[in-house]
């Protein structure tokens, strides 16, 4: 697969301190978290993780791809969520990695008219387009 190439229209800047353990910034100040490790990853669970985060981003970003397709179909999705269940654990190779399932609510579609816009938002999100062949990503309509 060939690297993506774009015109960028807007770039995001934060700075982590402290890793997985510490505090996460953005540079306008909107975002200013602290992070830890979850208890099942022998951190003290207090603050938001990397996974949550990514989590966030990938369902606002999906939701937002589904809003395209949608005007694009013509296709009522009001009223819809997307959830993303961004799971981390250790590779075969002994270091991490990350697995995604991505779940739809679109009340007012029938369940093929949801699972073909989901996979149409599949292919334009940016999120999608950075992790596909890289991890697991999963779809569903619930």
């Amino acid at each position: 697969m060939a690297i993506q190439d774009i015109t960028v229209a807007y770039t995001a800047v934060a700075t982590a301190e402290n890793g997985r353990d510490g505090r996460v910034s953005s540079d306008d100040g909107r975002l200013d978290v602290v992070v830890n490790p979850p208890k099942e990853l022998g951190g003290n669970g207090a603050g938001t993780n990397p996974e949550q985060l990514f989590a966030a981003g990938y369902s606002a970003c999906f939701q937002g791809a589904l809003g395209v397709v949608a005007r694009q179909e013509k296709a009522d999705i009001s009223g819809s969520t997307v959830t993303a269940a961004v799971s981390i654990g250790k590779t075969a190779e002994g270091g991490f990695g990350l697995e995604v399932a991505i779940s739809a609510t679109i009340p007012n579609v029938d369940t093929a008219t949801a699972q073909s816009l989901i996979e149409k938002a599949h292919q334009v999100c940016p999120y999608s387009n950075a992790t596909r062949g890289n991890i697991k990503v999963e779809l569903s309509v619930v």
